[in-house]
């Protein structure tokens, strides 16, 4: 009887040893944060790891996530950093290009008339509602700075 109570205060004892043992989630994260790099926000909720913020490219996203999967503790890590996008030139086609193209685009919607000036294009005239979104997918394949829509939708 003395050794089953002996066991079962050392088995107790040692649980709860062991689990103080086991880092905390303010102590994950702190340890992840000296790790990682600029724009990286760390959340940690029961050893769930999550990881937010803008980074420059796929590699520092990539260890971003290496160095939370390897803290101590660490469960999951969910990582939801987002690339930094590049700032592409923003291509507006020339105006004679765009007229012949506008033209190419619109005969078959006879009740349309569709002039351009200035790379914009705008559209008068009567549309059925269906044929509507085929016009406006044709003309802003052509790059024109702006389409004015003024059609009358049947």
């Amino acid at each position: 009887m003395k050794t089953s109570k002996f066991l079962m205060s050392t088995v107790i004892a040692a649980t709860l040893f062991c689990a103080g043992c086991k880092p905390n989630d303010a102590a994950i994260q702190a340890a992840i944060q000296a790790k990682e790099t600029a724009g990286v926000t760390v959340a940690v909720a029961k050893g769930n790891v999550t990881l937010t913020g803008i980074v420059e490219d796929e590699a520092i996203k990539a260890k971003a996530e290496e160095i939370a999967k390897a803290e101590k503790g660490v469960k999951t890590v969910t990582n939801n950093l987002i690339i930094k996008p590049t700032d592409l030139p923003v291509i507006i086609a020339d105006d004679a290009v765009l007229i012949k193209n506008v033209a190419d685009a619109t005969k078959d919607f006879p009740t349309v008339k569709a002039e351009v000036k200035d790379g914009v294009i705008l559209l008068t005239g009567e549309i059925k509602k269906a044929s509507l979104i085929t016009l406006m997918q044709h003309l802003s394949i052509l790059k024109p700075k702006k389409i004015d829509n003024k059609l009358t939708v049947k």
